[in-house]
């Protein structure tokens, strides 16, 4: 077979079992999570120039030769999976997470031209990744640059041109039920204390940006709202761009054995 596979769907459809479940059955492909350095995506690595590398290293010289092992030079960019460094001093991740292209730091037609460039550049089989296609990216187009739904599908026929005839399959998880999966990682994602984790951060998250500042995210509702929205603007995507390459799944009730029999044939 030896695709390019991406595995997408939105929080809680389960997308990590179903990555773990497809590297026991294909074992001899290589599996990028998001924060590893990908080829295709850069969610949690920093995105430097030279010279901001270079003062990088300058600026935590205790950390230097670790960021050397995380690091790998692109053209004419240095990145950086900066989230698998340990560091005591929290200023690390805080200094090399405004390198990353997400959250609104770069221009639209910046990220765009990174995004694309990057697909269009990007050969190798055999792979699986991790939200490389629409999570993070999404979530760019709706909460920073509050793009409409033909921008989006303009946006994403561009990427699909970079993409076509290098072995792309996406699997997509499809859920009925987005409040109870959000309303399950709400509860699921907290400390051993009972501490909720992930749910203010997310809703930290939304709030910043500026989508959020114009409507202001308030509860669980507003939040299972924008990924509602969100999963009608994927789908959409599929149906006009990747329908062709793209098996959609019932989230949480497929059968690995069918997944793997659609890849073979």
């Amino acid at each position: 077979m030896n695709y390019n596979i991406f595995v997408e769907g939105i929080q809680g459809t389960g997308k990590s079992t179903l990555l773990r479940l497809l590297h026991q059955n294909l074992k001899e492909y290589h599996m990028y999570l998001e924060g590893d350095i990908s080829p295709v995506e850069l969610a949690w690595c920093s995105y430097m120039t030279p010279e901001q590398y270079e003062k990088a290293l300058l600026q935590f010289p205790d950390l230097a030769e670790e960021m050397k092992k995380h690091t790998e030079k692109e053209g004419e960019h240095y990145i950086t999976e900066y989230t698998r460094i340990l560091a005591e001093k929290r200023g690390f991740y805080q200094y090399m997470e405004d390198f990353e292209i997400y959250n609104g730091r770069r221009t639209f037609e910046e990220f765009q031209s990174i995004i694309l460039r990057r697909l269009e550049t990007f050969s190798g089989e055999g792979n699986l990744f991790e939200c490389a296609l629409f999570q993070n990216i999404m979530e760019e187009l709706l909460l920073f640059y509050q793009k409409s739904s033909e921008e989006i599908l303009d946006f994403y026929k561009r990427v699909y041109d970079r993409i076509q005839g290098k072995r792309v399959k996406l699997l997509y998880l499809r859920s009925d039920d987005i409040y109870g999966d959000i309303l399950d990682i709400k509860k699921g994602r907290s400390d051993d204390n009972g501490k909720e984790m992930w749910f203010p951060l997310m809703m930290q998250y939304l709030n910043a940006s500026p989508y959020g500042k114009e409507h202001e995210f308030r509860g669980l509702e507003d939040m299972v709202a924008h990924f509602e929205r969100r999963a009608e603007e994927e789908l959409r995507v599929i149906e006009n761009s990747m329908r062709d390459c793209t098996l959609i799944l019932p989230a949480k009730k497929y059968r690995i054995d069918d997944v793997i029999r659609w890849l073979e044939e």
